[in-house]
Formats: C-alpha cells, structure tokens, sequence
C-alpha cells in the first residue's frame, strides 16, 4: 500500500528529532527514508504541499536545509485513518494502523457505533477476539452461531423460541410422524446470485446427516427425496416432532456447494480478515430487506493471558450513534441468559452420591459463586436450570468425608477459572486435593481427557428454543457418556426417543423437564451462574433488542439519518 509505504518515511524522518525543527541535508534524509535523493525530493514536495512539514532548501551540493515538523505521525495515521474510513474503505484503514491492541481500542472509540457512509447506514462493531471461521459443522462460539444465523438459512428458522419456516414456506407431516413434507420457496438465491436449488438442499442436508455430530443430531432419518421439484420429503426410521427444531438449528444452516462462506440469508459476507469482518445486506433475499447496508465487527484484541484462551468478557456492550452521542448512551436491552456455566460429578468412578452432594452443598453453604473475583454485574448464581426447571434443594451429611485428591477438568470461558481456584481452596478446607486441567476450548469435541475427570466444569450456550437445546445437548455432547458411564447414557438416550415421539409439545417438555430434574437431583449435574448481557444505544434509536444469543437482529436495527428531522 503507497500511503502507508509514505507514512512509514514519514515516521522514519520523524523520529531522528522526535518533530523538532533540524538541519539536514537532502542526502541524509534519502538515508533515513531508504529512498534515492531524487525521490526524496518529490516525497518532500508531496509532503510540503499536504501540509505534513516545510522544507527550506539550501543552494549548493550538500548544503544543510531546514526542516521543520507540523504533524506528528500518529497525528497523520489518525487523520488518514478517518478518511480511508469515511470512504468505506476499512480493510485499507486498518492497514495503516499498526500500533498496540490497546492503543487501536483508544483509536477506534470514535468511529465505532453508527455511522453513514455515501449515504449507507453501517454499524461498526468492536469485538475483544477474531472470529472463527464460519463452519456450521463445527463452530462453538456464540458470536459465530448469532454471525452464521444472519448469514445463512435453513428449511426451517427461531423465531421467539417458535419455529418458523424459512427455506421452505410450510411443511406437512403424515399422521404416523415417519414423513415429513417440505414445500420450498419458489424463489431463493445464493449470494453469488445463482439460484438456490432444491436438489443443493438435498444434498447439503445429506452432508449433515453424514456428518458425526448430524447423525446424532437426525439419528431418525431414513432418507431423503424429492417427490416434486419444490417438495423435499424426510422419511424417519421412528416418530420425531423435534424434527423442525432439529432441522432450524445452526448445524443444518445452508452452505454453497462449491463455497461454504456463500449463504442465503439477510445477509453475505464481503470480507473476512483477522482484523475486519464486513457483511452487506443480500438484495435478492426473500423476506424483508435489513434496515442497515453493513454491518462491520472491528477486532480489537484486548490484553489477556493467552494461557486461557481468547475468550474473555461476555456481554456485548455496542455504542450506536454519532460521537456527540456518547454521552447519552443508556442501557436499551438487557437480560439474563438462558445459557449457563455447569458443574457436573462423576460418580462412578472416585465420588460416591454422598461425597457429590456434599461438593455441591460446600458450593453453597460457602458462597464460592457470590465471592468470585469477577467484575460486577458480569454473573448471577443459578437458580433454576431453565426459568421454572428449578434446582433440587441439597442435603448432604457433615461427616462425609471427601477422597484424599480429585482431578477438576473445565474448559471456557475464563470466569470458570476463577470458580475452579476457588473450589481448589474450599476442597482443600476439607483435606481434598483439587487438580486443576484446563482445556483451553469452547467444548469437549475432540477432547481425551474427560477420563480421568472426577468433576467437569463447562459452558452451555442456549440460544433459540431452550428446551429442545437441552435435548441436542444430552444427544451430542461427549460430556455425557464419559459422565453417565454406557448403560445409563444409553438408558438416557432410549428415555429421550421416547419423549421424541410424542407429538404433544407440552408433554415433550415435561418429559425433558423431569430428565434433567433427576439429573440434578442426583448430583450429576447443576447450574452455576447465568451471564448479564447489555446493549446501550442513544435515546433514539429503535429496534435493538438482545436476543437469546447476547446479540441483536442485525436486520430489525436501525440509524437515524445524519439530518434533523422537525
């Protein structure tokens, strides 16, 4: 990049005084910019005439010069920073800017939020990590799963913690539940601007059933075919009437065939970098247009132990509005979220029920979740599993006693750290040494030593559709027959095919509701604490709402015109 090339020289000159005025030669600054002295002449000149500096030439081969320094270089970056941004060019902005992550935090503050760019509403988003690839396969984050959302469809969607359809405009099933019947959209288009085709649907859903997490995930389909050309049919081995749910989560969201990062959804992704994340509103999109053109996140790393992975801060607190504005910003959404940390206890192995119930017991009686060093407001102690799944009351007996050591394997986010020292020093209040491992991951994909674990700490995101997301998770995660032991995972398992079958949604429900209910009432597993998320917003802007991911509906979210409007 020419200017940043430039920029660079600049600096170079600048720094041999630090921008006090100084003799010197012309020969001396080709030196220092590492350029010819004819170069440097015109470098001058283009320099002289921005304003940057003066120079005063003196006659005669060698002769000293004055020089003198109007603007420094970081003066320069954020100058040149601004309009690169006011252009809409933000890939080029940043490469200007190469200075420390909590310098570009300082730097950014005024240009994040809001902004209209040649009459194009945009919402600059600073975000504290790099995003991970868009894989719906695989992808644990939850600001990539809210991200994938907006950027890819599926036959079915959430809506409100309904389903609702999405590809398809509605569905039909047979009266034995084994056929399902999927009339598709007429007209639906890829990013790209090719057509989306109901055999690319086919497909791609095969991809997932073959997939190992989606053939846990739609263990119940039989086949797949297309009777009609806008008709996709699902045949099932057994009843399933969390089939549309099934089908509406992040793991079966549409992919291109030939280029997994083209969708179908409100939005396309238009850049992708380690330091900018750009989508744009997809114009041949079947439902209704977003309200904003594009939609930016900004990486600005923040300063953290790397030992513990990326993952750090969990509200998302996004300033909308023009710089003016900041100081109006207030709290327009907030919440609790459904998802939660988690304790889990394995008993069949160095815990028996007792000694289980009376780690969860000293969890309480001590208060070790209120006493974490955390920053406040960030967590909430769990009470309920999910609102109205309430946690069993525990009785343990004083006198049991705990075994001599125990191994605590936990994954993120980082506030598991803090409960896993804590927990560390109250076990060893009773004579327990706690052994601490830690993943530095966002699950146990992939992970071999949940074997040795006697006590297992994790995340458990929920987004849509809470209950049905608790299902997926004793489905899928690999948590449960290392926890659980073969047989009774498998008596889990056979538990939840029968409540699968039943074609009643509040009796689902129930039955899911009183699984986890014994669950916890044996100290297998328990609830920690609930995260507090929060949007702020000046006091006119409309629409942002969080939903059940910490995150907003980019498309609803709206920018007041750079205009006053009487």
């Amino acid at each position: 990049m020419r200017q940043l090339n430039r920029l660079n020289q600049y600096q170079r000159l600048w720094q041999a005084s630090l921008g006090e005025p100084q003799l010197t030669s012309v020969a001396e600054i080709a030196g220092r910019c590492i350029c010819s002295e004819r170069h440097v002449r015109t470098l001058l000149g283009q320099w002289q005439s921005a304003g940057w500096l003066r120079w005063q030439a003196q006659s005669g081969r060698g002769k000293c010069g004055q020089l003198e320094f109007f603007q420094s270089p970081t003066q320069l970056r954020t100058i040149l920073f601004q309009q690169q941004l006011d252009q809409g060019l933000s890939h080029q902005a940043l490469e200007l800017v190469q200075i420390a992550p909590e310098q570009l935090n300082q730097l950014l503050k005024p240009f994040m939020g809001g902004q209209w760019l040649d009459d194009r509403p945009t919402l600059r988003i600073p975000y504290y990590r790099p995003l991970d690839p868009l894989n719906p396969l695989d992808m644990p984050g939850r600001a990539e799963q809210h991200l994938a959302g907006q950027i890819f469809s599926g036959l079915t969607r959430f809506q409100d913690d309904r389903v609702v359809a999405d590809l398809a405009h509605h569905w039909q099933c047979s009266e034995d539940g084994l056929s399902w019947f999927f009339f598709l959209r007429p007209q639906l288009y890829w990013h790209s601007g090719e057509r989306v085709t109901s055999q690319q649907i086919m497909q791609h859903l095969q991809r997932v059933i073959d997939s190992p997490a989606g053939a846990k995930q739609l263990a119940s389909v039989k086949s797949l075919s297309l009777p009609q050309s806008m008709c996709l049919q699902i045949d099932l081995h057994r009843p399933d009437y969390w089939l549309t749910w099934r089908l509406a989560t992040v793991l079966c969201l549409l992919t291109h065939p030939d280029d997994p990062a083209i969708g179908s959804g409100p939005w396309k992704l238009s850049h992708w970098s380690p330091e900018l994340v750009r989508i744009e509103n997809h114009e041949r999109y079947y439902g209704n247009q977003p309200l904003m053109q594009m939609v930016e996140y900004w990486i600005t790393p923040q300063l953290f132990d790397k030992t513990l992975g990326t993952s750090c801060r969990h509200p998302v607190q996004i300033a909308i509005g023009e710089q003016h504005e900041l100081s109006l910003l207030r709290p327009v959404s907030r919440r609790i979220s459904l998802g939660f940390c988690y304790l889990a206890l394995k008993q069949n192995g160095a815990l028996s029920p007792a000694q289980a119930q009376k780690i969860l017991a000293l969890i309480r009686s001590k208060k070790v979740i209120e006493e974490l060093p955390l920053e406040e407001g960030l967590i909430t102690p769990s009470l309920e599993m999910l609102p109205g799944w309430p946690v069993p009351e525990i009785s343990a007996q004083e006198e049991t006693e705990l075994p001599a050591t125990l191994n605590l394997h936990y994954h993120l986010p980082v506030e598991l750290h803090a409960m896993a020292e804590k927990l560390q020093q109250v076990l060893a209040e009773e004579g327990c040494q706690l052994r601490l491992h830690f993943h530095p991951a966002k699950n146990w994909q992939g992970y071999s030593g949940l074997e040795t674990a006697d006590i297992i700490m994790g995340d458990r995101l929920i987004g849509e559709a809470p209950a049905f997301t608790l299902e997926s998770w004793l489905k899928l995660d690999p948590l449960w027959p290392t926890l659980l032991g073969e047989v009774t995972h498998q008596q889990l398992l056979n538990t939840l095919e029968q409540i699968q079958c039943n074609n009643v949604e509040a009796e689902r429900l129930t039955g899911l509701q009183q699984a986890f209910h014994q669950l916890m009432a044996q100290s297998v597993i328990t609830p920690l604490f609930n995260y507090r998320y929060q949007v702020s917003a000046p006091p006119d802007v409309e629409d942002i709402a969080l939903n059940a991911w910490g995150w907003f509906d980019f498309s609803r979210a709206w920018i007041p015109p750079p205009v006053t409007i009487p």
